[in-house]
Parts: structure tokens; sequence; C-alpha cells
């Protein structure tokens, strides 16, 4: 919210520098997020009037005009302003005059000059050249009774500061000048201006019907007929600058009016054309497919959770957001209607981002406007249109249907002073809430207080309890350290941290990626089979409503990004938590009844397994590179994969990763579904782990080195191709060898050409292979920590393994 601090000042108006109060508001919870000066610094700029106004001999854009700045002789000023005339009264730059600092920071010095042989005396200001606002259309028209010779900062106020405040939504009661002034008083004690609104005297008896339909929507509707209005008065000074340093432009007197009683008192209105309300106006919500042209050009289509004021024949307004363009008065209005109202804020409440924009009406109704003031400020608003505009103002009306009821909150001292974390005593804290003009009831160590109509937040003990430290000052708050004992978490040695696991990815060539929990609806059904997401009851945009049950569609977005800059090679990885529906889970500390929320590591390799180098080359990343890393990541520990299936990945090239024996994730290529609608040149290697599994970390057990040379065989079998090669190597370490098998190892596999088409099929391929067979080269380690191997000790540890290979996998020595 922006204010000048003139005008905070005109409510209140303590012994402070403006650097102090900006202080004392932010120490209280409002902070000023920016300083600011109305006008730039410049001097020597006077009030000036055109007494003549001629051409210039030697240029067709130019003028030569004399003008009076209240001295002994009139200047000469050669001027090429478009509107520059006689009898107006403009700024004018005297010699020695500084204008203020251009682009480069240095002040311009008005000097006597020539332009084109005659001699200027001075210069002629437009506002774009005071740095007062972008307008370079001509010179500032000031008014016409502005004193002769007057500086201008002095006759436009520019010696005033902008305010700019950053409230939180908790402090509604402070959008306007006035609610800040009474924070002001409350602060520093200084006094208040209290506003008056004497009832405006009724000319004329006419009244416009009003129904009230829906009282959960609207609590009260007053209003008031102002006939025979001028609305192409012009808007005074005072007001145009006070909107103007609120950041709202001057429009007409009518809507200034309107937002001026906004800004001053943070009551929005509105103000109809009562000749095109078509018999009276009913208060109730929306019907679907209804539609109103907004006063901004738009049309919107509301439905039965909007409100709106409606007439005989159609929706006028959006209910508390903005005025329909049916009803907006202009130039060629006589008769007028003038509304105040008290709207819930749950019903205004986000009904403006359905249609992607805001108001400053909505903003306010929102968060909540008082419901006691509403006749009040109406009679302000009507007496600014009586005297600017004139006109015959007509008896109030005011509907009152469903006003919010006020309920005690109770404030404990003790309390207070506990969470607080400083000392407080009864009178200090009765005291503070009764200089916010809060009722208060003691009680023995019991405050009871029944919040004004404005204060729409507070409502529980703690809200009492914050305006307590506002009144004392953040900045009043001992320093006091924590009392607890602070004991560190040891982490032990059987596990790593989340951040070793992070730099063994790093090592690995990924590069960390930190994405939204937040995913597209269609990424959960697609990429993990998730008919059922966990939805989000107000998501920030629409492509991300889910909370994610899977890290890959994350990665895959990454991916896409990357592709689209023309990354030829991406090889990142995201640690985070996915979110998964589990009706055991039950409320905790760090978890929600009803939700699973693990951890995970997932990654995705795409493009060349290598960085360009001379050394080999190129070659895309396959299924074989990402197991490597996968194993690496999970060493010491012994990784095992099985053939699996998976929504996001290739049928055939996807495998479901064993520690233990315990399943902890899926590897794979992506699936050519999901690569071709992702428009993927190739296909990304993807895994997905928990990361609790990875951060295991086996001991280290010590071993002695073995004493005795170790032996080698080599043997080939010939098994069928559905043979796995964990099968093989479970069964040869299955064999009974009396532990003198330590290691196996395949070291080669032939399969047989398959037969040419049309040809007819052999029963036997070359080496003694059947068609559907491989062979497999198994390389087998054994040693003894007793003795040196004897040759019948070796022959029958091969023994062994060959009979198991046959009765485990059906096997047969290959010849």
């Amino acid at each position: 919210m922006q204010f000048p601090e003139s005008w905070l000042r005109a409510f209140c108006n303590p012994d402070l520098t403006t650097e102090q109060l900006a202080e004392t508001l932010t120490m209280a919870g409002l902070e000023v997020e920016e300083l600011k000066p109305v006008a730039p610094p410049f001097t020597g700029i006077v009030v000036g009037e055109i007494k003549t106004a001629e051409q210039h001999p030697n240029a067709d854009r130019l003028r030569v005009c004399t003008v009076d700045v209240g001295q002994a002789e009139l200047l000469n000023i050669v001027c090429g302003a478009p509107n520059a005339r006689v009898g107006i009264r403009v700024p004018c730059a005297t010699v020695g005059a500084e204008l203020p600092p251009g682009e480069d920071g240095k002040p311009f010095l008005i000097k006597v000059g020539k332009l084109r042989s005659v001699e200027s005396q001075g210069m002629l200001c437009s506002a774009r050249e005071l740095k007062l606002s972008e307008d370079h259309g001509g010179l500032l028209e000031l008014s016409a009774d502005a004193p002769l010779g007057q500086n201008i900062r002095e006759h436009l106020a520019l010696d005033d500061t902008l305010f700019t405040l950053k409230l939180t939504p908790n402090l509604a009661h402070c959008l306007s000048v006035y609610g800040v002034a009474r924070e002001v008083a409350a602060l520093t004690g200084a006094p208040l201006l209290q506003p008056e609104f004497p009832a405006v005297a009724a000319k004329n008896a006419d009244r416009l019907p009003v129904k009230i339909s829906a009282p959960d929507l609207c609590g009260r509707f007053s209003g008031r007929i102002v006939r025979k209005v001028n609305p192409k008065a012009q808007t005074p000074q005072w007001m145009v600058d006070r909107l103007a340093r609120c950041g709202q432009r001057s429009v007409t007197a009518l809507v200034d009016i309107s937002n001026y009683v906004m800004f001053e008192l943070g009551r929005p209105s509105h103000i109809f054309d009562l000749d095109k309300i078509h018999g009276g106006l009913d208060v109730r919500w929306g019907q679907p497919g209804e539609q109103l042209k907004l006063l901004n050009g738009n049309t919107v289509t509301v439905d039965e959770k909007v409100g709106v004021i409606a007439d005989d024949r159609q929706v006028e307004s959006l209910a508390g957001i903005m005025g329909g363009d049916a009803t907006a008065v202009s130039d060629d209005t006589v008769n007028i209607y003038a509304e105040a109202a008290f709207w819930w804020p749950k019903s205004i409440a986000g009904r403006s981002r359905r249609y992607n924009f805001s108001t400053d009406a909505g903003h306010r109704f929102e968060r909540g406007v008082d419901a006691s003031q509403t006749v009040e400020h109406l009679e302000r608003i009507t007496q600014l249109i009586l005297d600017i505009c004139g006109g015959e103002a007509g008896p109030m009306d005011d509907v009152q249907v469903n006003l919010p009821q006020a309920q005690p909150v109770t404030l404990r001292v003790a309390r207070a002073a506990k969470v607080i974390g400083m000392p407080l005593t009864q009178a200090q804290c009765a005291d503070a809430l009764k200089r916010l003009g809060l009722p208060v009831v003691e009680g023995d160590g019991v405050l009871t207080v029944t919040p004004p109509s404005y204060r729409f937040d507070l409502t529980i003990e703690e809200d009492l309890i914050e305006e307590v430290v506002r009144m004392v000052g953040y900045n009043q708050l001992p320093t006091t350290p924590p009392l607890a004992p602070i004991t560190a978490k040891i982490r032990t040695e059987s596990q790593r941290s989340p951040f070793a696991v992070r730099r063994a990815l790093a090592g690995l060539g990924y590069q960390e990626t930190i994405n939204f929990s937040f995913v597209e609806e269609r990424w959960e059904k697609e990429l993990a089979g998730n008919p059922n997401p966990i939805q989000l009851l107000n998501p920030i945009a629409s492509q991300m409503s889910v909370m994610r049950s899977s890290l890959m569609g994350s990665l895959l977005q990454v991916l896409k990004f990357n592709l689209d800059r023309k990354a030829s090679r991406v090889r990142v990885f995201e640690l985070g938590r996915v979110f998964l529906r589990d009706a055991n889970a039950v409320n905790s500390d760090t978890t929600v009844a009803g939700f699973h929320q693990p951890m995970r590591v997932a990654g995705i390799s795409f493009g060349a397994a290598d960085r360009l180098q001379w050394g080999r080359s190129e070659q895309g990343a396959d299924f074989f590179d990402m197991k490597g890393d996968v194993e690496a990541l999970l060493a010491p520990l012994q990784a095992q994969f099985e053939p699996a299936e998976h929504p996001a990945l290739h049928p055939g090239r996807c495998a479901r990763v064993l520690v233990n024996g315990q399943a902890i994730g899926f590897i794979g290529e992506l699936h050519p579904q999901w690569r071709q609608g992702y428009e993927l040149a190739q296909a990304p290697m993807l895994f997905e782990l928990d990361l609790d599994a990875v951060l295991q970390r086996p001991v280290p057990v010590f071993a002695p080195v073995a004493k005795f040379q170790a032996v080698e065989r080599d043997i080939a079998v010939i098994v069928a191709e559905a043979v796995t090669h964990a099968a093989l190597l479970a069964a040869a370490q299955a064999a009974v060898t009396h532990g003198l098998l330590r290691d196996t190892l395949v070291f080669d596999i032939y399969r047989p050409k398959p037969t040419p088409k049309g040809a007819e099929a052999q029963p036997v391929a070359a080496g003694g292979l059947a068609q559907g067979e491989k062979s497999v080269a198994l390389r087998l380690t054994l040693n003894s920590a007793e003795a040196t191997l004897t040759e019948s000790q070796i022959e029958a540890s091969v023994q062994a393994v060959l009979a198991q290979l046959v009765a485990q996998c059906g096997a047969r020595l290959r010849a």
C-alpha cells in the first residue's frame, strides 16, 4: 500500500522524523518497504503566468513568451510546448535554477541563452522535465489562483515522502490512510483526528428498491440516490494529487471520489448510473451461464459461486470486485446511485483470480472491511459528490440482514509472557490493547477483549499476543539464548548422509536438479500408473494440480527443457520426496495420517555415454551404462537386477533393483510411447530408488589376505536361452565346494547365428548348440586359507559346480 506522508500526518502528526516514523511502523509489524520522495531535488522553479505568446521569427514550432514570475520585469522565454498560450500559469525555471538530474546524475543548470537568435531568460517546464510524471504532452498547467513567484515545491507540496507498506493479510484494518494513522496514534500516543460524518440533508424522497437474496454473500447494503449531478466536473487538484501519490490516476470526478474514500477510510464503494438500472437491485449468487461486461472491458461468465448485483434484466456488477460496463457513469450521466456494502470475506476471496485479474476493492473485501460504518462512509462520499459535482441527495437506505457478531477473546498474561519471551505485567498488556482502541475487561491474570467491527483478524489468544508484542515493539524483545540442551544427532557408521549420495552421483557425472512436488496430473497417470493422485485444494497453476508419487516426470521435464535449448548430453538427478496414499500412516511430528512421504533418488541419462573426447568414438548411453552407475552408487552393497515392468519404462528394457532380496526401485529405458510423446530423438535411461536403501552402507569387516596362491579354472556350459546370468551364478555359488569357491565370473557368451529366412532349420547349429541355446563361459576362482590346493581338490570343486549347474539350470558341458 502506498500513500503520501502528508496525508498520514493530516490524521496523526507525531513528533517524529520521516525515518523515525518509518522505523516505528516497521517495528510494529507494518513493514515500510520503501521511502521515496514525491519529487526529485530541484531549485529556482516558481509559478509564472504567460502574458504574451508570439510566433518565433526563425522557427515554426517555437513561441516567444513573456512571463510574469512576480518580479519587477517580465521574462522573455522561448518555448516549444504546444499548449504555451496566454493566461495559463505554469512552472518557470528562472536563470540559475537547477532542474532534476538527468541520466548522467548531474543537475541541469538554467542559463541565459539564445534559441534561433532570440534570447531566452529561463525555461517553462512540463511535468516530465520536473520528473513528476511521464506526461510530456506540454507544459504543466497550474491552477488559475496559483500565487505568482511562489516556489513550485511549496505550491505543489512536493517536499513530501511516499510510504510503501508491505502488509500481511491480517492487517486489513491498515489498508487505508486513516487505518495506518490509527496505528501511529496507538504507537506514539499522538492525538488522532477522528473524522466526522454529518448526515446530508435529503432534497428528494426517491429510493431504489434493494433486496439481499444471499445473506451469506452480503450482510449489509447501504445506498442512496443523488440527482442532477455534473459528471464533467473537474476533480480538485488536491484530490488528484493525493490519488496520484497513492498510485491511482485520476479518471472522472465521480470515480475519483469513490477511489479517494477507499484510500482514505478503507471503504470500497460503487457508483451506478441510476437511469441505466432496470427496476431494483438484487444482491445474490450468480447463475450458471450469466455473463457480464466489466469496466475493464472483459466479459466474464459467472456461476453459483460468484456473487453479483443484478437488476430486473441482467447482472450489473461483480459483488465486491468490479462494476459492470452497462451501468457505468459517463459524461451523459445525470442521476446516480451510490452504494457501500459489507461483503463476507469468504464470499469474495479467490473470485478475482478465477478471472485472472485483481482489484483494490476485492483485495480489501476478501480480508475484511468494517461492517458498522457503511452509512457513515456513504455520507462522506455523498458530501464530496455534492461539493464537487453538485446535485440533490435522496434519503439513505440501509438494508441489514446478516452482520458479523464479535466473539470475546481471552488473553492470559502468563501465556503472553511465555510466548513473547519477556516478562510482562497485566497492566502492560492492558495498556497495549487499550491504545489500539480495543475494549478490555480485566480479570485476575486474564484480559478479555471483544474485537471492534474493523478487526476481523482477532479470533484467538495468539492474535491478542501479537497485538501486545506489536505495541511493545519487536526491537524491544530481548535476545535470549535457548535453554534446551542441544545434542548432535550422530549418524551411525552403517549409514551415509544424503549429501554423500549427492556427491557420489556428481562424481558419476550427474548434475542435481530441484523441482516442485506439485506436478501435472497427466504425468501421474501415464508415468507412475497412479489413477488416483493426491489433489491439491488450491494449486498455484493448473499444470501443478497434484502431488507427485514418482520423480520421473520431473526429470523428463528438466530433460525436455534442456533439449529445447540445444543441449546434446543431459545427465541429471534429484533427491526429493514423493507422496503416496497409505491408510496405515498416522499423525506424528513428521508424518500425516493417510499419506506416506518417502524420500527417493532418481536420475536420467540422455545422449553420449561420455563427453566428446579423442580416446574413443562417441557412443550413446544405454541400459548397461546406467546399470553400472546404479551399481557404483550402491557400492559396496551388491545389487541384483531382475526383469520387471514399470508404466514409464520400456517393457523389455526395464529391471527391478534388489538389495539383499528387497526391491528398492527400478531402472530402464523410457517407454517408446512416452519417448514419442516428448518428441525425443533417442530414448533416455532412468532410475528411481528408495533413498533409505541407498543410504545403507555395510561396515567394513577385517579379513586376512590369503597366504596361498589362488587357482582359476574356466568352464563353458550350454544352457537354454531363457537361463539368466543371475541363475547361473547362484547355482555355481550353491555348489558344495567346502568353501574353496571364492568367486564366479561370466566372461563370454556365444550364440549361434540365426537361420536365414527361407532356409531349412538345422536341429543342431555349429559348435553343438541347438537353436534357442547359448554357450556361457564361467571363470571359477578357488583358494584355501589352510594350504595350497591339490589337483584333486580343484577337480572335485569344478565337478561340484558342474553338477549344480546341471541340476539347477539344465546345463551341459560344452565339448
